[in-house]
């Protein structure tokens, strides 16, 4: 697997949360070669199973999501301007000027409009324009045709390379954390000796609901399931505090809604196998899917890798590839000898 194409080609998915059936059965057909059962539920998860061969083996997740944030049409204007509002966590500030693909039947595409500064009132420079002020330029004059209320929207682009291993682009949350289990799921095919059943997750609704980790995990019943998703990586002007090296390898989450047994299984064999990590020290609720899991059934001992990525939520998402292939190689080789026997 070419991981940076791999990349390219889940990047270029359109998800947005609610909309993400089409998406998932292209990731089905990615994961088709690697699992045994893969199928696409009601909601746009994406289920798949590679079982080891023994009766009652236990069963570990390997959870990651696949939609991300971007917008709803919410009005068509005469001469091909839309109003839209967020679906997601968006930051107004960085959207004027940005280029969109709006989701009609057939594929659009926009511009986020703005005052030149010429035209702006002093001091109106320096304020953000609240969401539903914006507009979206279509250039259409039979926008109305084309566009109904309510069709999705989301950033325009695709992956680019920068110097060394960084990519930047969007959707990163969290094509990256699905780029990692393929990549462990594409080794893990070949092995023969597997003690425990894995199953795979590609979860819709993270960014709103969290309605397909906890559906998906309950179809799955599992014992034992890892989140990988994505954190903070440093820049300059980050703050001190809730931020990690870029480049330092996987984060492993450590914290009171994070099963201590199997993040210290995790964390031995990071270092047995000399795979760079980071520990990020998680005080409840993870914000991710490690918590949802958790708590479906009669509860499942989760944990939590994130991979570093600088710019959240924005089209100019960055990582760097050797935090996506560490976070790839700790699942593999954490997952090719788990028995399931884990402590308190």
């Amino acid at each position: 697997m070419e991981i940076f194409e791999t990349l390219k080609t889940l990047c270029a998915l359109p998800a947005v949360s609610g909309f993400e059936p089409k998406a998932a059965e292209t990731v089905a057909d990615m994961l088709r070669p690697y699992c045994s059962e893969v199928s696409v539920d009601v909601h746009g998860n994406v289920l798949a199973r590679k079982s080891c061969g023994k009766p009652d083996a236990p069963t570990i997740l390997l959870d990651a999501h696949l939609d991300q944030i971007g917008f709803l049409v919410t009005d068509v204007l005469e001469g091909g301007f839309l109003r839209f509002a967020p679906v997601g966590g968006v930051d107004p500030r960085m959207l004027l000027a940005g280029e969109v693909t709006i989701l009609a039947e057939e594929l659009l595409f926009g511009v986020v409009s703005c005052l030149p500064p010429h035209l702006l009132k002093a001091g109106e420079q320096d304020n953000a324009v609240p969401v539903d002020e914006m507009l979206i330029d279509t250039g259409l004059l039979n926008a109305k045709e084309k566009i109904t209320i309510g069709t999705p929207i989301v950033f325009a682009g695709e992956p680019v390379r920068l110097a060394g291993d960084c990519v930047s682009g969007k959707s990163l949350d969290d094509r990256a954390g699905i780029a990692a289990i393929l990549s462990a799921m594409e080794r893990l095919a070949g092995e023969k000796s597997l003690r425990c059943d894995v199953a795979v997750l590609i979860s819709a609704q993270e960014e709103v609901t969290g309605l397909g980790a906890a559906t998906g995990t309950f179809a799955v019943q599992p014992s034992f399931a890892i989140a990988v998703d994505v954190s903070h990586a440093k820049t300059p002007d980050a703050p001190a505090e809730g931020v990690f090296e870029y480049g330092g390898g996987p984060l492993i989450g450590v914290g009171p809604n994070l099963h201590r047994g199997l993040t210290t299984a995790i964390q031995k064999t990071a270092k047995a196998e000399d795979i760079h990590y980071q520990t990020e020290v998680m005080e409840g609720n993870t914000g991710t899917n490690a918590w949802t899991m958790q708590i479906v059934a009669h509860g499942v001992a989760t944990a939590l890798l994130s991979i570093p990525l600088r710019y959240m939520h924005t089209p100019i998402e960055a990582i760097r590839l050797s935090d996506l292939t560490d976070t790839a190689d700790l699942i593999y080789q954490f997952v090719r000898k788990f028995d399931g026997e884990v402590g308190a």
